[in-house]
């Protein structure tokens, strides 16, 4: 995960770390009540105002830990809000500094409609009670001396799911919230975190469980350009997984089938969107549902590589892993048959390989399920990419315009497009995060670092093109549709 706040990722590496110790060792249920104690032993207190909220904290990140919702409140939601670490932002958006002058011009004052602007001996004062925090005062002030104090939270939130209640804690808008995970890393106090699963998945594997792991193919170069696919493999076997298959293959089937979509929809003059990005198509659910008919049926990698597994093996429990916090929507999303089960971040598999004191180590690049156009679906512009090459392939016509959408901001104005009817290209391909999957919210290095290796990993992959790559996997064995 990629963060500024060394401390929050401390404490939530270590929580996760201690977490899946217990699991692994299955005391849990036994001793994550002395857990608060041996994180925070005090006496004397951190970060916080107490050593008892400190360790409430704690609590409360066991039970995300745990899949459940942090307080008493039962959610569906993914992202969720601690509570008991929110605190610290300020409730009025707009402060007046020292920089105000107390002007004869009284800019502010004249620009506010709300009445909300006095003068005091010293400064202009803004009245939180009156104050409608629409900005003007700020754009108005010569001295730029009203400073805009937005919670770094709703300044994040791409789809304005972020509120506040009568006490200023945040609260998230689960109609409008599209589980992108962008407010996660953006709080300055670790308040906003998201369910793991890593518990159930740990359960799993000790109770003899068949349970493989699907990575994702924004997995390469994360952690160096010497760690492979093969890397990732030996590791998970070692802390209990059965098998890992790489989801690129899954890209490959993805694009395969969203190319016969497209060059269908393209001669009847119909636009679509890609479907891949569980960000995107929560967008398109919450704010723009009359576009649904649009989005391609397709399932996403992740659900291709899962349907092919529990084709092979009903029993099988397969995990995703990736740097997406939107991918645990989607597998959780009831509608799609035979998806992941489960989906990990990069830090919560790094607990688990951390809890069986297991190391990613450098091995040869000789573990290829994906063709190139699949290693990159990860990347923004990936997916249109890999559906273009399919068109060639098999003679369609690849004359297409589509709209590379790299972000929610991005993808917001395509969809306003579309739905004024004035979109200019044939297709969307929509990408929550900028830069496509490689800069997804937990991520484990800088998107350009990550891409340097990664460049260089895929460079050694063979030529195979997409059909090619699917000539050894049994397609008819299940649907590559929702």
């Amino acid at each position: 995960m990629v963060s500024n706040d060394a401390t929050i990722l401390k404490i939530k590496h270590d929580l996760l770390y201690e977490v899946a110790k217990l699991a692994y060792a299955g005391e849990l249920d036994d001793m994550k009540e002395e857990l608060p104690y041996k994180l925070i032993p005090g006496p004397q207190a951190h970060f916080r105002c107490c050593i008892y909220k400190e360790r409430e904290v704690i609590r409360q990140r066991i039970r995300l830990a745990e899949g459940k919702c942090p307080g008493e409140k039962h959610s569906k939601n993914i992202v969720q809000v601690i509570n008991s670490a929110c605190e610290g932002c300020p409730i009025s958006r707009y402060v007046v500094t020292d920089n105000c002058q107390k002007c004869m011009a009284k800019a502010c004052q004249q620009s506010c409609h709300f009445g909300a602007i006095s003068m005091t001996r010293d400064r202009a004062y803004i009245d939180p009670s009156k104050c409608k925090e629409c900005g003007q005062c700020s754009k108005a002030c010569p001295y730029n001396a009203i400073a805009d104090l937005m919670r770094p939270c709703k300044r994040s939130c791409p789809v304005d799911a972020i509120t506040m209640d009568e006490n200023g804690l945040c609260e998230i808008d689960e109609t409008k919230c599209i589980q992108c995970g962008k407010c996660i890393h953006s709080c300055p106090f670790g308040a906003i975190s998201s369910k793991s699963f890593i518990v159930d998945i740990i359960n799993d594997i000790r109770a003899g469980k068949r349970v493989v792991a699907m990575i994702a193919p924004s997995t390469e170069g994360q952690f160096g350009d010497d760690i492979t696919m093969a890397s990732w493999r030996t590791a998970l076997m070692k802390i209990g997984f059965a098998d890992m298959v790489e989801v690129g293959l899954g890209a490959d089937m993805t694009a395969a089938s969203e190319a016969e979509e497209w060059a269908a929809a393209f001669k009847e003059g119909k636009k679509m969107t890609t479907s891949c990005c569980p960000a995107f198509v929560n967008l398109i659910k919450q704010h723009f549902p009359t576009l649904l008919e649009n989005v391609s049926t397709t399932v996403s990698p992740m659900c291709a590589v899962s349907r092919m597994l529990k084709a092979q093996d009903p029993d099988v429990v397969t995990v995703f892993i990736g740097p997406c916090v939107a991918k645990k929507s989607e597998a959780a999303d009831e509608s799609l048959e035979n998806n992941a089960d489960y989906v990990l971040t990069f830090g919560e598999i790094r607990a688990m390989l951390r809890a069986k004191d297991v190391t990613l180590m450098p091995e040869e690049n000789t573990l290829q399920e994906a063709s190139v156009f699949g290693k990159r679906f990860g990347n923004g512009g990936g997916v249109a990419n890999a559906v273009m090459e399919c068109l060639k392939e098999t003679g369609e016509n690849a004359d297409i315009n589509v709209m590379k959408c790299d972000g929610t901001a991005e993808c917001k104005k395509a969809l306003l497009l579309l739905k004024a009817g004035r979109l200019p290209a044939d297709f969307i391909e929509g990408m929550a995060c900028e830069g496509g999957c490689v800069g997804g919210p937990s991520r484990h290095a800088d998107v350009l670092k990550s891409k340097r290796s990664r460049d260089k990993l895929i460079s050694q992959a063979d030529e195979r093109n997409v059909h090619d790559n699917l000539k050894n996997y049994d397609m008819d064995s299940f649907s590559m549709h929702k």
